[in-house]
């Protein structure tokens, strides 16, 4: 017994040496593999710089509607495209298809809008070419987009979206009125601004805090090609009871790629966004009755007259929107109201709309007026025109020809604050 009771202690010192030499080899290797794993990892989260491309000039329309500049394919013709962030691919007007001859073929998607639904047909396979850079295997959905040319003014040959973003990093400037392109890559924000926590799909939806009667946050669709600041659904509305009880609306008409739609314009007290707030927006409300919307998930869609006031970088390759306030950040809002729609028709400003008990059927203009020139200004230029009547409380004079006959009408422009 008392030879092994001595024995088994060296048994043990020996096992311990083997484990403990096995034990150390296993660590050498698994440090390797490790320092190897760490080496291959940092490598691979090394991302090259965004390198730049090109960039492109831009105007803008009332409303922050911005037009970008472009050639198709071979032709030499100058054509404009409206750039959006709420279109999920990319699209061309029918007339500009038809006018180059271009090839279509029908599907079966479906393309959106507030004003209506309808089946797509497709031009596959072309290029658009802008200053600096060439993007290829574009594939146009077709849509009628004479409504718009016409309350623009200016011929729109399509709308840029998904199709065109998702390639790039787009930094837009509106103090500039440039657009900045950039190969996908790691970028330096600029400092003061602020990242959005958005949530992108094919289209971003961006967090909005509105507030008046109650304060709600909900998603809304960004979408720079809509020329308003923030459209709410009448579902979201009902539901949140946002407004106030004495908020007034006033009716309106919207415009989409599918027509007009009835629309009200009203003012909430304050919306936020990230850390910005803006004070007395005016807000339109309507009816979704093609679900483009998809309430409750998505409440309505933020829009460019407020989003101008930021430059803001499209960073859709990492799913990314910074934003930064430029010169138009404390720029007031458009609180006029005044009934009348018009549209550029065979060359002459014709009035459209006027709705019913607005300042426009009080000051006595009628539907199928053509409008020669507002106050001073006879340019026949409907952006031009269009600010004249934002002169809220003011008495505009409008010279317009009816039945051959020259007529002058003050019109008194109402504030909707």
């Amino acid at each position: 017994m008392s030879t092994g009771v001595e024995r088994l202690p060296a048994c043990r010192i020996l096992l311990s040496t083997s484990i403990r030499n096995k034990i150390a080899n296993a660590c050498y290797i698994l440090a390797a593999l490790l320092f190897s794993c760490k080496l291959f990892a940092q490598k691979e989260l090394i991302v090259p710089p965004a390198k730049f491309i090109s960039t492109v000039p831009f105007t803008q329309l009332t409303g922050g509607i911005i037009i970008l500049h472009a050639t198709l394919d071979d032709f030499k013709d100058t054509l404009n495209f409206v750039l959006g962030t709420g279109s999920g691919g990319i699209s061309l007007n029918s007339l500009t298809c038809a006018y180059y001859h271009l090839t279509t073929v029908p599907s079966d998607k479906t393309v959106r809008g507030v004003a209506g639904a309808k089946k797509a047909s497709f031009a596959n396979d072309h290029t658009l070419h802008f200053k600096g850079i060439t993007v290829d295997s574009l594939d146009f959905h077709i849509n009628d987009y004479e409504s718009l040319s016409s309350t623009y003014g200016i011929k729109i040959d399509g709308i840029m979206g998904l199709s065109f973003l998702r390639r790039y990093v787009v930094a837009l400037d509106y103090d500039k009125m440039e657009m900045a392109v950039f190969e996908p890559g790691s970028y330096q924000y600029p400092e003061g601004g602020y990242l959005l926590k958005q949530n992108f799909s094919n289209i971003p939806k961006e967090i909005v805090e509105v507030n008046d009667n109650t304060d709600v946050r909900s998603q809304f669709y960004f979408d720079t090609g809509s020329g308003l600041c923030l459209l709410m659904t009448d579902d979201f509305i009902e539901d949140s009871a946002i407004f106030k009880n004495k908020r007034k609306l006033y009716a309106v008409n919207g415009l989409s790629f599918g027509g007009t739609v009835p629309m009200t314009l009203s003012v909430v007290k304050e919306i936020k966004l990230g850390p910005y707030s803006f004070r007395d927006v005016p807000v339109y409300k309507f009816k979704d009755q093609y679900g483009v919307i998809s309430y409750p998930d998505v409440s309505g869609v933020l829009g460019n007259d407020l989003m101008r006031r930021f430059n803001i970088v499209l960073n859709y390759p990492r799913q990314e929107v910074y934003i930064k306030p430029n010169e138009h950040y404390t720029d007031p809002f458009d609180y006029s109201y005044t009934g009348l729609g018009f549209s550029l028709i065979n060359n002459a400003i014709t009035i459209t709309d006027v709705i019913p008990d607005s300042p426009a059927e009080k000051a006595g203009l009628q539907e199928g007026d053509i409008i020669i020139g507002i106050e001073t200004n006879f340019s026949n230029n409907i952006q031009a025109y269009k600010i004249l009547l934002q002169n809220v409380k003011a008495k505009v004079r409008v010279t317009c020809m009816r039945n051959g006959q020259t007529k002058v009408i003050e019109l008194k422009v109402k504030s909707i604050l």
